[in-house]
């Protein structure tokens, strides 16, 4: 078929187990009655396969078609799903789904490491450029689906059923669309690779040590790697700790320390006009770097990303009950966050140019995804500790960390 018809499904499938193990579970287990100390950690660990993946990429390489691990693990992550359904109503439904979680992370990041490389080897280059913007689109109608639509659908669930039926029923409707997915890719996937027969007698950690060994020493060996990786672990430092501490804030009680908000208000404000936010940050981001460089645009989406995180600092104080001004608060930090993050992902692009870039690149994205799991692990134990709104001041705090790391490579671009 022709590509129009497997690319937007391909990415609307990439998104949706990512959104899953990202956003849907804090808010779950949030909703479910866990601490922030206990929610923070738990999903933090979740990000872990996307840290590692640069280990087994090369596998999938090796053994088996691309179209095959796309096709299996979309299987996988529906099953998945169905297993934290079933799980939830038990009495060990913590244990039980966070291993269910656990595999539909690897599943996801297997799966995006699958259809990057099929989206290269299918296309022809004028295709890759024709699509990218589709590939781009519908990944971001899958966040905004995930986040935004499904969560109101558990919003509602909610006012009619338990709290974990209400989940079992959301989490049983994704996973019959993830299947539904693979059936129709199963049937629109093109099959355009076939795998040889290696020419020597090689060993598991030849195909993967070997190109990973490799990677590291093209990584290390760039000029000032080492501000660079302070960069790609710690420009993110605030956000980390903000994206897992803002939903749990917006759901707990006011006595809390939270605003109280119901789940279907915390799914219109980050899924809908968050991502709205979010999206014209990044294309306004997107284009004034084009005409004039980073290295220009650099201090200014710094400030971007970092200045709006006052708005949790009064909203943590205030305690507004107007809907409008809360959904403000979140439009004007996502906004502020999708102009500043091109920068973070343009420089990533930027270092990974020369030998062997696409794996330093995947290198890079396991770097930052330290770098949002480690802060993570530990947000919900300071929020905890310091209440909500000494933590949002914390996390103003941190941003000095961005302004220095930034310093570090601002002499590098161009």
């Amino acid at each position: 078929m022709k590509p129009y018809a497997w690319i937007p499904t391909l990415y609307f499938a990439e998104a949706l187990p990512y959104m899953a193990v990202m956003t849907l579970s804090v808010i779950m287990y949030t909703n479910l009655g866990l601490s922030n100390t206990e929610l923070a950690l738990y999903t933090s660990w979740l990000y872990l396969p996307w840290v590692i993946k640069p280990l087994w990429s090369p596998l999938i390489d090796q053994f088996r078609t691309k179209r095959w691990w796309i096709l299996a693990m979309e299987v996988l992550v529906g099953a998945s799903l169905a297993g934290v359904a079933l799980t939830l109503p038990t009495a060990l439904w913590l244990r039980l789904s966070l291993a269910f979680f656990w595999l539909m992370a690897f599943s996801s990041a297997t799966h995006d490491i699958a259809a990057d490389g099929f989206y290269i080897i299918s296309l022809n280059e004028e295709d890759q450029a024709l699509y990218v913007g589709i590939r781009s689109t519908f990944y971001r109608i899958g966040s905004i689906f995930c986040q935004g639509i499904l969560v109101m659908v558990a919003g509602w669930l909610e006012s009619r059923h338990s709290v974990p039926m209400a989940w079992s029923i959301t989490m049983l409707l994704m996973a019959g669309l993830m299947i539904g997915i693979a059936g129709w890719h199963f049937v629109s996937l093109p099959k355009v690779e076939t795998i040889e027969p290696p020419t020597e007698d090689l060993g598991l950690m030849d195909y993967t040590l070997r190109p990973f060994v490799e990677t590291l020493k093209a990584f290390f060996s760039k000029p000032h790697v080492w501000a660079a990786l302070l960069f790609m672990l710690l420009f993110r430092l605030p956000e980390a700790q903000l994206a897992k501490m803002a939903q749990p804030f917006m759901l707990r009680t006011i006595g809390e320390g939270g605003l109280e908000l119901g789940t279907s208000a915390v799914g219109f404000a980050y899924g809908t006009l968050g991502v709205i936010g979010l999206l014209a940050g990044g294309i306004v981001g997107g284009w004034v770097v084009s005409k004039h460089g980073l290295r220009r645009w650099l201090w200014p989406m710094v400030v971007a990303i970092s200045l709006p995180d006052v708005v949790y600092v009064y909203l943590a104080y205030a305690q507004p009950t107007s809907l409008w001004v809360v959904n403000a608060c979140v439009f004007i930090e996502q906004l502020g966050y999708g102009f500043g993050f091109t920068a973070y992902m343009l420089f990533l692009v930027y270092f990974a140019r020369g030998e062997r870039s696409t794996s330093v690149f995947a290198l890079c994205t396991a770097f930052q995804a330290l770098g949002m799991m480690l802060p993570g692990m530990f947000a919900g134990k300071l929020a905890d500790l310091w209440g909500f709104q000494w933590f949002f001041v914390w996390v103003c705090l941190c941003t000095i960390v961005t302004f220095l790391v930034s310093g570090l490579i601002h002499r590098d671009l161009k």
